[in-house]
């Protein structure tokens, strides 16, 4: 009987449009946004091209000083500011009348570098200008040395060398936050539609007492209606992680290069599945109890959506945090330690530790919150509208 029911609820759903559209597009739409925009962020511009607006008295040998950043093109203009403000250059770049001539004779002489830092393609011109200044100004200074006779150790008594505790590509850290949010926003939206229809939507359409009135026990109904979310959710939740997989390594360069998962990569996709599952079953549970006590869909969604909101939240409090940083409370608190162990996976560590941890912190808080449900649901004042 539980198979017959669960059957139907799933066939249901799937001749929804409606839950086909938000459970199979919609994600697919909102990750490849948002895998494009995370590849365009952690990307260092090479391959662009910018515009950089100077005076028209700008000489071939102050150009000279740029001919490392070959993907810079000069504008000439009166007024290099106002092409900058109309959008025809990303930065500009000022230098006094005889900036040469200033520098060779020990002058005083001045340069002004204009942009829109709120701009990447704009704050990524003025980096490279900068640097380029940077560099001359130092070479300028080492020329004056040696002319005097000092030598440069003098000025420069210690060379700074930075260097990593780790050879992990900076932009894992990127993908470490990009797939716990892809996911936690795929299984939410999934899971979603289906709690308030299985539940509020019964009541708002007078169906569920016609349905608790069948020789099915309520026991048996509400497992099988809460495998169909946790069902709709997983299946969201897997598709997102094969389409973002897909997409990092066919959409992607710099994404792709951070991800490095060696041999442990079949082992890893498995583990990111069951950890899909398992919050899958947690927000199932909780979206439940929220559409049990909803009388109508819209009613449950104003209960649910708080919760998917404060389900974010974990995962901008372990963005900041060391993958060799994380504790215990990481992994035992629950939403948290999911959100945790799929940045773990990311870096391609597996530690059955805290894996197992996080499995048993989350069905511990799955069995309470379906206890809850169950005695809502054999309640008639909570099943009846």
């Amino acid at each position: 009987m539980l198979r017959k029911i669960y059957l139907k609820e799933m066939k249901d759903s799937f001749r929804d449009r409606r839950t086909l559209l938000l459970t199979v597009l919609l994600p697919i739409v909102m990750m490849t946004g948002l895998v494009l925009f995370y590849e365009s962020m952690v990307s260092d511009g090479k391959d662009e091209i910018y515009q950089l607006a100077v005076d028209t008295n700008f000489s071939a040998e102050e150009e000279s000083i740029f001919a490392a950043y070959e993907n810079i093109e000069f504008v000439e203009s009166d007024d290099p500011e106002a092409v900058v403000e109309e959008g025809g250059a990303q930065a500009a770049l000022i230098l006094n009348d005889g900036f040469l001539e200033s520098v060779e004779a020990g002058e005083a002489a001045t340069v002004t570098v204009l942009g829109n830092s709120f701009s990447q393609k704009s704050s990524n011109l003025m980096n490279m200008v900068t640097s380029a200044l940077a560099v001359f100004e130092k070479s300028v200074i080492a020329e004056r040395l040696e002319a005097q006779g000092t030598a440069q150790e003098l000025v420069q008594p210690f060379m700074l060398e930075q260097k990593e505790i780790t050879e992990d590509n900076p932009s894992i850290n990127l993908v470490a936050l990009l797939i716990p949010l892809i996911l936690g926003l795929a299984i939410g939206i999934g899971a979603g539609p289906a709690a308030s229809d299985l539940f509020a939507g019964e009541k708002e359409k007078k169906t569920m007492e016609a349905l608790l009135m069948t020789p099915v026990n309520r026991m048996t109904l509400l497992v099988a209606k809460w495998l169909t979310i946790v069902s709709l959710g997983s299946l969201t939740g897997i598709i997102t992680l094969i389409v973002v997989a897909l997409e990092i390594n066919y959409l992607t360069e710099n994404l792709r290069s951070a991800v490095s998962l060696g041999d442990n990569v079949y082992a890893i996709v498995a583990f990111s599945i069951l950890v899909s599952i398992i919050y899958a079953m947690f927000v199932a549970t909780l979206l439940m109890v929220t559409s049990i006590m909803g009388k109508t869909v819209k009613e449950s969604q104003s209960y649910s959506t708080p919760i998917m909101m404060v389900g974010m939240f974990p995962i901008m409090m372990i963005s900041g945090i060391g993958i060799n940083e994380l504790q215990f409370h990481h992994f035992a608190i629950p939403i948290m330690n999911v959100f945790t162990i799929l940045k773990e996976l990311s870096f391609g560590i597996i530690n059955y530790e805290h894996l197992g941890l996080m499995i048993g912190s989350n069905l511990v808080c799955i069995v309470v919150a379906f206890i809850i449900a169950r005695v809502m649901f054999m309640k008639d004042k909570w099943v009846m509208n």
